[in-house]
């Protein structure tokens, strides 16, 4: 399966490749991988305990995507 683009009939028909991808399941996961970044940078900011190894290891696996599992 082609997780660069989303599959629908519609889309298909209709969208563009760029909205295709939008919409896709990469982005939406690569999405909330930065996101979760974000969040556990800025909670180590707000003194919870979060150290900065995890958050490299939240940055060193944010492209390692298991869409098996993710789904």
């Amino acid at each position: 399966m082609n997780h660069e683009i989303y599959q629908s009939p519609l889309s298909e028909r209709y969208a563009s490749k760029e909205l295709q991808y939008v919409f896709s399941p990469e982005m939406k996961f690569k999405t909330w991988r930065r996101l979760w970044i974000a969040l556990a940078e800025t909670e180590q900011e707000l003194g919870l305990d979060i150290t900065d190894e995890q958050i490299a290891e939240l940055k060193a696996a944010k492209d390692d995507i298991n869409y098996d599992v993710a789904k």
